[in-house]
């Protein structure tokens, strides 16, 4: 297998091998936290493999971030220099696709902002399922901007439209769909609650 030459993939694998050494875990350790097999992990850290959203939701709730985090961080890591307030070019911002089901997602705001704001493109048919503890210490707002999404908040599912919008209530293990047929483009706003 060839590497991956996408620099936010790069990015991706530094920031999760620094997230786990920094919390002193092996391979095992995170799998174990994370339900991501060390095989995958390992490939994730290398660089070798771009991981699923999925994947990054379980990673991401294993190291108590949010996958906003743990992307804005990444993207924090180009140059090492801490970003400045100010104008940032769509054409500049690193947009991270998810290889299985074609989701994109762009962070909007940087890493050092009060807030994370994500713009997510979810395809015609897509399906991403998070667990409950990808939304652990966080408060977040999802704004559908177009298209329609369903989305299943625990047992209970919401038709959302454009213009439509839900704020997340406790942990509970969470689905993005979209049924239709065309694209469905939202935002994510989150604010980060109290760590254990």
């Amino acid at each position: 297998m060839s590497n991956i030459v996408d620099p936010l993939v790069r990015q991706i694998a530094a920031r999760v091998r620094t997230e786990r050494e920094r919390r002193r875990w092996t391979l095992a350790q995170l799998a174990d936290a994370s339900g991501v097999s060390q095989a995958m992990i390992s490939r994730i850290e290398r660089g070798e493999s771009s991981p699923s959203a999925v994947v990054l939701g379980k990673l991401s709730a294993a190291f108590q971030l949010s996958i906003a985090s743990l992307l804005a961080l990444a993207e924090g890591a180009q140059d090492g220099t801490e970003p400045t307030a100010g104008v940032r070019r769509g054409a500049d911002t690193a947009e991270w696709r998810d290889p299985g089901t074609g989701y994109r997602r762009r962070q909007i705001s940087g890493p050092h902002f009060p807030a994370e704001v994500a713009e997510i493109r979810l395809p015609a048919g897509a399906r991403v399922p998070y667990p409950a503890a990808a939304f652990a210490f966080v408060r977040q707002i999802v704004w559908v901007l177009d298209g329609r999404l369903t989305f299943h908040d625990g047992d209970t599912v919401h038709e959302l439209d454009a213009g439509d919008s839900i704020e997340l209530g406790a942990p509970t293990p969470r689905v993005f769909a979209n049924t239709t047929d065309v694209e469905c483009r939202y935002a994510v706003i989150l604010a980060r609650g109290a760590q254990p």
